[in-house]
């Protein structure tokens, strides 16, 4: 696994900080923001592209592609030396929104200056798959390498896919994931006239409050996941470092409107099902719920119907980072998905930020305060996305063969 996120540009500090429930939010830095009803957010702190790459290569990237190259070059490094052949190595990337910043600026470039002035770069930065260029020229593998767009779902999507690439015998290994590219005037301007985003500009640390009953909307949130998933027979006969396997997958759409989800949560509820149904288990098998909860009114409302429908005597334990970290977007559900799987190995949930008093319209047992220890079970991780796009994934501790 390799992170780029708000919460730490390492495995070990994200997850520490998640498991202390230490919320990020902060006023924005990466520009100015003083004009706008919104002026909090998630960022990467302490990121460096030149860590990385050179200035030459990094001046040629959008920011989703420098937090992207990153954190999978840190999953390469962490899982060691993945056998089997260049043709059999695959990378798949996540994301919302690509490097849609550049085309913001440039657009401006051309409206103030004229075509001339418009970068020849534009197109490379801007398109999706620019991150997953980038990686595979790196490494040198020459699988299959696309990206995948349903919003924020993204993340978990990639993954799914990644695993499914293995699973049918086309690949091998596959470097999967997701970036994004989310705290920038573009993007924040048309969320805070959206009306989804939290306005607690004066309480940054209390502003994402996932479930809880006082949630005014999500917080904004950059950076990226990568994942090494791989054939398992192979990963074994090479002793690598197993942190756990993907049984499970479904994605689906609600087929209902661009930006809200279906209220009854029947959408949502039938991909949790699938996913399950995919791992070969039962509800009562699942040991926590990794909710997408963004903390916003009706995203919370429906998950909550929705897992009420996929459990019929009740939900087991819920938790949300998005508390400590806010949303991702695009990368949102590689990097709840790397949480996720340690969380499972582990035998704890981590506790939800800010959830301070519970919804009268729902029930959930929504861990808060400190880690719920409950042993080593599988857990589902989902993702809901704008245009109706859900994605989940069953994840299991690795028992050994």
């Amino acid at each position: 696994m390799g992170v780029k996120t708000p919460a730490g540009c390492d495995l070990k500090t994200m997850y520490e900080t998640m498991l202390n429930a230490t919320p990020v939010t902060a006023p924005i830095t990466l520009f100015d923001a003083s004009d706008l009803p919104v002026r909090i957010a998630c960022e990467v702190r302490d990121f460096d592209p030149l860590a990385y790459v050179d200035r030459r290569i990094s001046r040629r990237m959008d920011r989703v592609s420098q937090l992207g190259f990153a954190a999978a070059m840190d999953a390469v490094g962490d899982a060691g030396s993945p056998a089997g052949e260049s043709a059999r190595r695959a990378v798949i990337v996540g994301t919302g929104t690509g490097g849609a910043p550049t085309m913001g600026d440039q657009a401006i470039a051309f409206e103030r200056n004229g075509a001339n002035r418009v970068s020849a770069l534009l197109v490379p930065m801007l398109m999706p798959n620019a991150t997953g260029a980038f990686v595979a020229m790196e490494l040198g593998w020459t699988g299959p390498n696309y990206a995948v767009g349903s919003a924020c779902a993204s993340g978990t999507t990639a993954l799914g896919e990644a695993a499914r690439l293995i699973r049918h015998g086309q690949c091998d290994v596959v470097l999967a994931g997701g970036a994004e590219n989310s705290v920038n005037v573009y993007a924040m301007a048309s969320f805070c006239r959206s009306g989804a985003l939290s306005t607690r500009n004066d309480d940054p640390a209390g502003a994402s409050r996932p479930f809880d009953a006082d949630r005014d909307g999500y917080v904004m949130g950059e950076g990226a996941t990568f994942l090494v998933l791989e054939r398992l027979d192979q990963a074994l006969a090479r002793d690598a470092r197993i942190y756990g396997e993907v049984v499970g997958y479904a994605l689906n759409s609600d087929a209902h409107h661009l930006t809200a989800p279906r209220p009854d949560g029947s959408g949502a509820a039938a991909c949790m099902r699938a996913a399950i149904t995919d791992a070969g288990l039962t509800p009562e098998c699942i040991g926590h719920v990794n909710a997408h909860g963004t903390g916003t009114d009706l995203n919370d409302a429906m998950e909550a119907r929705a897992l009420h429908g996929v459990f019929p005597t009740g939900p087991p334990p819920v938790t949300s980072v998005k508390g400590v970290f806010g949303h991702l977007m695009g990368a949102a559900g590689a990097a709840e998905a790397a949480i996720a799987m340690l969380s499972a190995t582990n035998g704890v949930v981590p506790p939800t930020a800010n959830h301070e008093r519970g919804d009268e319209d729902f029930t959930l047992d929504v861990v808060v305060d400190a880690p719920q220890p409950i042993g080593p079970q599988p857990v589902m991780s989902n993702s809901f996305g704008f245009g109706g796009h859900n994605a989940c994934l069953v994840l299991s501790p690795f028992a050994g063969r």
